[in-house]
């Protein structure tokens, strides 16, 4: 009679979770998805007034610890903006494969979801996957990453926001593109390289940009097991643990591993709630 019941509860939290997994779902219009994936507006998160305004010369300052201070606050609330983005992607992301795992077929609003999610996640034409492999992926890649992390890259990538490409460009990340004219040409550039340090045209597209490409780029592919595997064993997903994961950023290697997990330690007090 226990197992009975046993059984008899689990089956109906799985319904009930179902059942919320699929109205939140609808929920969110395709013209929602549209404007986020398509002209990064965000779902219903409004920019940010000081998007498109020109980047404090953080060089003004005197004091050290206020600089830090203040570089932090400056970058922290795009940074929370894209984040709540991605979690409502992930969101969606889990309301689709609720719907794939009781084998019901996408409605067009659905698939149009679907389309758009494995189109912004970068899914390779060459290498079709089926819907449940998709969906597998999505769910590794569609995730937040730490404030903390993102902060001190930030720091370590534009030296404290004093480099001209985040000055004149947003580009707190140290990004390249591949197109002429997509940026600026790097002074030290080795001869027959045709990379620019990419040009954004505010801060909230710089931040998606970021988060995007970690999310999504082989590069990071560590990073990101790191982070399912955090979640799996239910378990928090720190910084200081995906910093392990980001040897790839840099030619440094394990050196800018060691770096930014230093960065992390010294700097923790200074960035509010983020640490």
């Amino acid at each position: 009679m226990r197992n009975f019941i046993k059984i008899s509860v689990v089956t109906l939290a799985v319904i009930i979770s179902t059942i919320i997994l699929i109205v939140l779902l609808q929920q969110f219009k395709t013209k929602d998805v549209a404007e986020d994936i398509i002209s990064l507006n965000g779902l219903h998160i409004a920019p940010l007034d000081n998007s498109r305004k020109a980047v404090p010369n953080f060089s003004d300052y005197a004091d050290v610890i206020e600089k830090k201070k203040a570089f932090f606050a400056y970058l922290q609330p795009e940074i929370k903006r894209q984040n709540e983005i991605v979690l409502k992607e992930r969101e969606m992301v889990f309301a689709l494969q609720a719907l794939f795992l009781q084998k019901q077929e996408f409605n067009k609003h659905q698939q149009e979801v679907f389309n758009k999610l494995a189109k912004k996640y970068q899914f390779s034409s060459d290498k079709p996957l089926s819907v449940e492999q998709t969906l597998e992926t999505l769910v590794r890649r569609v995730d937040t990453i730490p404030e903390a992390l993102i902060l001190v890259q930030a720091a370590n990538e534009s030296g404290w926001g004093a480099s001209r490409f985040a000055q004149k460009g947003y580009n707190f990340f140290g990004l390249w593109c591949f197109k002429k004219g997509c940026g600026f040409v790097p002074k030290q550039r080795t001869d027959g390289a045709e990379h620019e340090v990419a040009k954004f045209r505010d801060l909230s597209h710089a931040v998606m940009t970021y988060v995007r490409n970690i999310n999504r780029h082989y590069a990071y592919k560590d990073l990101r097991v790191i982070r399912q595997t955090l979640r799996e064993a239910d378990k928090p997903v720190t910084a200081r643990a995906l910093a392990v994961g980001l040897s790839s950023y840099s030619e440094r290697g394990q050196e800018y591993i060691d770096e930014l997990l230093s960065m992390l330690r010294v700097n923790k007090k200074h960035m509010g709630t983020a640490g």
